[in-house]
């Protein structure tokens, strides 16, 4: 490939094989790099811990199939009526037309629904089921509730349609995705003087991480998906110090008859409300 267009055209008529094959790279890649370099030696049932994770990413198969239809017609849409940000003007150089629509992407597809689950209580009772992972790993990206997806299928179709995104960047961009998915929950150790200075563009393994400490104000913070940069324009970011201090989970689902149980997980969102320490959604 000898250009960024090159890049495009392989995303556009990316197989499936080929993304899948992406993916399990990616995880075989962390997995490896876990057991080298582990954060954390967690004392967890590692495998059973995968199942769960794993599990529902195959639930939501069904959810992401009609998903991948929606993006499609909003891919199609764009380019026959030629709309979206990035269609505004011809002047836009590939380079430039990759780097903002990707970052728009990671705007709206990503941060801002993240943010909003976190505001919407009957949005967060579905997204709490990412949370409640008491051991977070490179599967923990997987770890999402069918009816949190329907949510992020939405606003990426939404992201797509203002932006005005080809099929070759939306496909970069949700394999691009799929990677820091699997990089910042995996359990690897990253120097700080590698870290800090990253996480002021990119979304790191501890700027995430800090995001599943399981109580206030940690667990409100730290949203983004590839870039860091939205936290730290919209000043959402926490820090900590010491990464020996982090506690995983959520304060409201500590017991493992909640936390490691696929049905139990699966109804958390039609249960009672409860409140976290920290006041969260109280009026």
């Amino acid at each position: 490939m000898n250009s960024m267009q090159d890049v495009l055209t392989f995303f556009q008529s990316i197989e499936s094989s080929t993304r899948s094959l992406f993916l399990v790279s990616g995880l075989a890649l962390f997995l490896s790099l876990e057991a080298i370099i582990p954060l954390f030696k967690m004392d967890y049932d590692k495998l059973r811990h995968a199942g769960i994770n794993f599990t529902f990413t195959l639930i939501t198969l069904i959810i992401n199939l009609f998903g991948a239809l929606l993006i499609s017609a909003a891919v199609d849409y764009n380019f026959e009526n030629n709309s979206g940000l990035l269609n505004l003007t011809a002047d836009l150089s590939i380079w430039s037309y990759v780097v903002l629509g990707l970052v728009l992407l990671d705007l709206i597809g990503a941060w801002l629904i993240h943010w909003i689950e976190h505001r919407v209580k009957w949005m967060w009772k579905f997204h709490i089921i990412h949370h409640t992972d008491p051991s977070v790993d490179v599967t923990s990206g997987l770890r999402h509730h069918p009816g949190e997806n329907i949510f992020r299928l939405l606003f990426t179709t939404i992201a797509v349609l203002l932006t005005g995104a080809s099929l070759g960047l939306v496909m970069l961009y949700q394999t691009i995705s799929a990677f820091f998915a699997a990089l910042t929950h995996a359990n690897i150790q990253v120097p700080r003087w590698m870290d800090k200075p990253l996480a002021w563009i990119f979304v790191t393994p501890h700027f995430h991480k800090i995001h599943h400490h399981y109580v206030q104000p940690y667990t409100d913070s730290n949203y983004g998906n590839i870039f860091s940069i939205w936290d730290h324009v919209f000043r959402t970011t926490t820090s900590m110090e010491n990464m020996d201090d982090l506690v995983y989970g959520i304060d409201t689902h500590m017991s493992p008859e909640e936390h490691s149980n696929i049905k139990s997980l699966l109804m958390i969102p039609f249960q009672e409300y409860r409140h976290p320490v920290g006041s969260k959604f109280r009026n």
